[in-house]
C-alpha cells in the first residue's frame, strides 16, 4: 500500500508548523512535500531589526531543509489548485512549472500587502513583508542621510531626512521606534551641512497607536515614540502621494523621499482561484480547520477564516500567535484523518503580546501584565528567543554585539527599488530582470478587509530618471504597463534609473510580477 502524499503550501508560522509537527507524527509513514518560494522560514517579529541594522538578514531565516526532517522541499510558488483532481500546481524560481498531486493539502500560503485605491501609492510605496523590503529600506534610509550629508539645497536635505510610515499597527510602530534611532546615529556619523535632523511621521486613522492592543500598551508606546522624537498624527492619512512627497488629509504637504507601507494584509490571492466560499479574501473553514465539503483539504494561517470560538459569529485575528497554533492544530487533524490520533478543534488562550520600541524600550502584557520599559524589553526578547525555531544564539550574539560595538553604516546595494514593488503577489521575492512572471495579483482593495488607513510616498531621486519617472510598479489602481525614457543611464547610488535598458538589445527582459516592465536592464548592465 503506497503511503500517503501530504502537501503543505507555504512556510510560514502556519506552514512550518504544521510540516514539523506531522513530520514527527508522520515517522516516515507518509510522503509530506512542502511547497515554498524560498528555502527558509521568516521569522516576521524580527524584521524591523534587520532594516535598522541589528540583525544580520540570515537570522530571521531559518532553514527549512536543516530544521524539517523527512519533509520534501520543493521550491516555487502555487498559482493553480484543482481541488477536483487534487493537484497544485507551481512555477519554480526559474521559470519552470511542476505539479503536485496529494491525498491531504494543507494550506498556509499567507498574506501579502494591502492595498488601498490611493493615487500615487503604488508607484511610490514599499511594503514590509519580506527580507528584500526589510534591506532596501535599510539601504534607502542609510542612503537618504549620506546624501543628505552633501546637500546644499535646504528643502532637499530636509526631505531626505524626512520618513513616513503608514499604519500604526506592530509592523508600522516598530519600525518608526527603530527607524528614529538608526537615522539619528546617522546623522551623527554623517551630519548634513545644516541643522537637519531626521523626521518621522508615524499616520494612522485611528485613534491611538497599536489600536488593536490594550490601552496600556498604547500608552507605552506612544509616549516612547513621541519622547523619542516621532511625530504620531493619529486620525491623519494620506490623500496622494507625488513624486515630491506626500498629500495629508489634514492639507499639510509633507516632503519627503520616503514611505514605508504598513497599513495592514491581505490574505493570499491564490486561494480566491480554488472556486471555495470566502470571507473577506480567507477561505472558509470549519473549527477544525478544514475546508467543508472538500475533507481532504485543511487551511490555516492568514488565509484561512477560522471560527473563534470564544466568540461566536466572528474569525480569528491574522495574526503569528494565531498562525503558529493554527499549523500545530492542522497537522493533528491530518494526521487523525490519516487514521493517528483525535482531531481537535481550534482553541486559543490569549498569552499576551510584546512590541519592540528599540533599544531597552518595548511594551509587553505577558498573560496579561502590563510592562514598559528595560523589564518589557527583556520580556520581549526572550519571547522572541524562545519563540525562534532556530538561530537562537546568532541572534543572541548580534544582539550582544550591537550592545557593545557601533553599527555598520552601509548601503550594500543588493536590492533595487524596482526589485521590491508595492502591488505584489509575493513580497518574500525580490524582482530580478530576466526572471519569471510571479503571480499577478487582484486590483488594491480585492479581497481585502476594511481599511485601516491609506498614504503613499515618493522613491528616491536615485531610483528615478531625468523624466522623473519612478521604478514603481505601474498605475496605483493596478496593474499595468509604464512607459519611460529609452535612454539608458545610472543613478548616483547605483541603481538604474527609469527606463534603462540593454546595451542596444532588440528584446527585453521583462520583470517578474504583476506588472510587466520593458525598462528593466538585462543581468550585467549596469
Amino acid at each position: 500500500m503506497s503511503r500517503p502524499r501530504i502537501v503543505i503550501v507555504g512556510a510560514g508560522f502556519a506552514g512550518f508548523r504544521a510540516a514539523r509537527t506531522l513530520s514527527r507524527m508522520s515517522r516516515g509513514k507518509a510522503d509530506i512535500t512542502l511547497l515554498n518560494p524560498t528555502d527558509y522560514f521568516l521569522y516576521l517579529p524580527l524584521l524591523p531589526q534587520v532594516a535598522a541594522g541589528i540583525l544580520e538578514p540570515r537570522r530571521t531565516a531559518v532553514s527549512l531543509a536543516g530544521s524539517l526532517r523527512h519533509v520534501r522541499l520543493v521550491l516555487g510558488e502555487a498559482d493553480g489548485i484543482d481541488l477536483d483532481a487534487r493537484t497544485v500546481h507551481y512555477t519554480d524560481p526559474e521559470g519552470g512549472e511542476g505539479t503536485l498531486a496529494y491525498d491531504r493539502l494543507v494550506l498556509a500560503v499567507g498574506s501579502v500587502n494591502k492595498l488601498l485605491p490611493i493615487p500615487g501609492v503604488a508607484e511610490h510605496a514599499h511594503g514590509f513583508r519580506g527580507l528584500p523590503e526589510a534591506l532596501y529600506l535599510r539601504d534607502h534610509m542609510t542612503r537618504q542621510i549620506e546624501l543628505a550629508g552633501s546637500e546644499d539645497d535646504p528643502e532637499t536635505c530636509a526631505a531626505r531626512c524626512t520618513f513616513v510610515v503608514v499604519g500604526a499597527g506592530y509592523t508600522g510602530t516598530e519600525v518608526a521606534a527603530h527607524g528614529m534611532m538608526y537615522t539619528g546615529s546617522l546623522v551623527r556619523r554623517h551630519p548634513p551641512r545644516r541643522d537637519v535632523r531626521p523626521r518621522w511621521l508615524l499616520l494612522d486613522i485611528a485613534p491611538r497607536v497599536l489600536p488593536e492592543l490594550d490601552e496600556r500598551l498604547s500608552a507605552t508606546a506612544d509616549r516612547v515614540l513621541r519622547r523619542r522624537g516621532v511625530e504620531v498624527r493619529m486620525g491623519t492619512s494620506v490623500k496622494e502621494a507625488t513624486h515630491e512627497g506626500v498629500l495629508l488629509t489634514d492639507g499639510e504637504f509633507v516632503r519627503s523621499r520616503t514611505l514605508v507601507w504598513c497599513v495592514g494584509v491581505r490574505p493570499d490571492p491564490v486561494v480566491e482561484n480554488t472556486g471555495q466560499p470566502l470571507e473577506k479574501g480567507r477561505l472558509v473553514v470549519d473549527p477544525y480547520l478544514q475546508v467543508p465539503g472538500r475533507p481532504e483539504v485543511f487551511a490555516c494561517g492568514d488565509a484561512a477564516a477560522v471560527p473563534d470560538l470564544d466568540n461566536p459569529g466572528r474569525y480569528t485575528p491574522m495574526t503569528a500567535q494565531h498562525a503558529w497554533r493554527q499549523g500545530r492544530t492542522a497537522a493533528v487533524n491530518v494526521a487523525a484523518s490519516l487514521g493517528v490520533g483525535e482531531a481537535r478543534p481550534y482553541r486559543h488562550r490569549d498569552l499576551g503580546f510584546v512590541v519592540d520600541l528599540g533599544g531597552a524600550q518595548a511594551a509587553a502584557d505577558p498573560l496579561g501584565v502590563p510592562l514598559s520599559g528595560p523589564v518589557a524589553g527583556a520580556v520581549t526578547r526572550g519571547y522572541h528567543l524562545a519563540a525562534m525555531p532556530g538561530n537562537r544564539v546568532r541572534v543572541a550574539a548580534d544582539w550582544l554585539l550591537d550592545a557593545v560595538l557601533p553599527r555598520q553604516s552601509v548601503q550594500l546595494g543588493l536590492v533595487r527599488s524596482w526589485s521590491v514593488p508595492l502591488d505584489t503577489a509575493s513580497p518574500e521575492l525580490a524582482r530580478v530582470p530576466g526572471g519569471p512572471e510571479q503571480r499577478a495579483r487582484p486590483p488594491a482593495g480585492k479581497g481585502a478587509g476594511a481599511p485601516t488607513d491609506a498614504g503613499g510616498g515618493p522613491p528616491e531621486d536615485a531610483d528615478r530618471g531625468p523624466s522623473g519617472q519612478s521604478h514603481g510598479a505601474g498605475p496605483s489602481h493596478g496593474a499595468g504597463d509604464a512607459s519611460a525614457p529609452a535612454s539608458a543611464r545610472s543613478s548616483p547610488a547605483g541603481e538604474p534609473a527609469s527606463g534603462a535598458t540593454g546595451h542596444g538589445t532588440a528584446g527585453s527582459h521583462p520583470a517578474p510580477g504583476p506588472v510587466k516592465r520593458d525598462d528593466i536592464p538585462a543581468e550585467g548592465d549596469s
